[in-house]
């Protein structure tokens, strides 16, 4: 521990890897340089990003010795993993910056009680959900008028009654006092759970750590995205699959599709989920990010999964974790901050009366390492214990770990680095969207060096089909 209580970076890294039931020898091939503050923040940021991402590739250099090869040096610098948990806004496209991520209504405020609300309305039907439940037209001004017709709590039960993605800003302790913080503070950091018996699945030798392992990749904007980006980069074939009615975010799909195939299907028709059942069979991982419940409406709960691929190892993400009145609430980063009491102990920190967010979808990419990291364990798992999986993450409980780290004296005093401070953790490469400029990986592997070894593409750009199949 340091002076001021909060974990070192080693002991962080420990705590996970313990917590996944890996073996303690693994850890002495670790190097972490670097410390907070690196990004503006009285939270420990950039320790949440050194060390879920060197568990990731720990992880992953685990794999790879079990699969006969060597054990190997993996190193993380700080500044380096800080950077890439906000690797959205570095994004450059043929030398210019994306459009806004988010539309202009998302935002926090005041409503007739005094206390805030934040809206999410990256998604349109979000946005027109908002608009229709406050009865006014699309614009800031006339949003916060609204509003002030409204008690907070009641605009937020409203809205998530609309299925709407909208949170009241809460305190620390109020949201500890909550029957939904209640839950997730009774929770894990993440679970990893047999749901069925399978023969063992031993995995063979690879020259990567994740080669001839394949991933379907059910998941949208940040943390499940960053799941699949994570296990591509040591080696795995990973398929999105969306589909041309749902909307996204399309720096997003830039950021986060690097080393993945894309393939478009309509759960919707029985056609559709036929194919993704045919994929399942093949597939090693399946991760999905949808809202508690959408998916196993449609036949492709984790048990359901698993019965069609026995040995399967299924990682699902939910924003206020699996128990709880909010189980099955949608939720985003932001509004996970906002709900968790992140907002305004940020914002007592910086001395400000509003709330602050964190300087960085921290939540969301810590989310999305950790879902990375409990999938390659139960990998491990299945190999040596046999069994199908069940790895689950949610963003509130990574916000509330992420309170466990300590806060930073004067963390506000850090800078916050804009793509010229960032030049030197930046490369280049060819992409379906033009010359793509982005923050390479973090982690440093002696013996697999971790890359991305297919370009991002446009949603929808491959056949559904495993890359073997189609010679593609």
């Amino acid at each position: 521990m340091t002076c001021n209580g909060a974990m070192d970076p080693h002991a962080t890294v420990a705590a996970l890897w313990r917590a996944a039931g890996l073996p303690a020898e693994a850890l002495g091939h670790l190097e972490l340089s670097g410390r907070d503050p690196v990004l503006p923040s009285s939270f420990r940021v950039g320790q949440a990003a050194q060390a879920t991402i060197a568990a990731t590739a720990l992880a992953a250099a685990e794999v790879w010795a079990r699969r006969g090869g060597r054990r190997q040096k993996v190193a993380v610098d700080l500044r380096h993993a800080a950077v890439e948990f906000r690797s959205e806004r570095y994004l450059r496209l043929d030398g210019a910056p994306p459009r806004a991520l988010w539309d202009a209504l998302s935002g926090a405020y005041r409503c007739g009680d005094g206390r805030w609300v934040r809206i999410h309305a990256v998604f349109p039907q979000h946005r027109d959900g908002v608009l229709r439940l406050l009865g006014c037209p699309g614009e800031r001004a006339a949003v916060q008028g609204a509003l002030w017709d409204w008690r907070a709590e009641d605009f937020e039960t409203a809205a998530a009654e609309a299925g709407l993605v909208v949170a009241m800003l809460r305190g620390a302790e109020e949201w500890a006092a909550h029957r939904q913080g209640l839950a997730v503070a009774a929770l894990p950091l993440f679970s990893i759970e047999k749901v069925d018996e399978a023969p063992l699945r031993p995995l063979g030798e690879a020259e990567r750590p994740l080669g001839g392992l394949r991933v379907l990749d059910l998941t949208r904007i940040i943390a499940g995205p960053v799941c699949g980006r994570a296990l591509a980069v040591h080696g795995a074939e990973v398929l999105r699959v969306t589909a041309g009615h749902l909307p996204s975010v399309a720096p997003l799909v830039v950021d986060t599709g690097r080393g993945k195939r894309s393939t478009e299907l309509d759960l919707r028709n029985p056609a559709g989920r036929e194919t993704l059942r045919a994929l399942l069979a093949g597939a090693d991982v399946f991760v999905q990010g949808y809202r508690p419940g959408a998916l196993a409406k449609l036949g492709f709960a984790p048990e359901a999964a698993a019965a069609l691929r026995p040995g399967l190892v299924a990682v699902s993400l939910s924003a206020y974790g699996h128990a709880g009145p909010w189980a099955g609430r949608r939720g985003f980063d932001s509004l996970v901050q906002t709900a968790t009491g992140l907002n305004v102990l940020e914002a007592e920190g910086a001395g400000q009366d509003r709330p602050r967010p964190l300087p960085c979808q921290a939540l969301d990419h810590a989310s999305g390492y950790l879902m990375a990291f409990g999938a390659m364990a139960g990998l491990l798992r299945r190999a040596e214990q046999g069994g199908s999986w069940h790895v689950r993450v949610s963003l509130a409980q990574t916000g509330r770990w992420l309170q466990g780290l300590g806060r930073v004296q004067g963390g506000f005093e850090a800078p916050d680095p804009g793509p010229e401070e960032v030049a030197d953790l930046l490369e280049e490469s060819e992409s379906g969207f033009g010359k793509l400029t982005a923050v390479r990986h973090a982690a440093q592997l002696s013996e697999t060096p971790a890359f991305w070894a297919r370009p991002a593409m446009p949603l929808g750009s491959h056949p559904p089909a495993w890359s073997e199949a189609t010679d593609a």
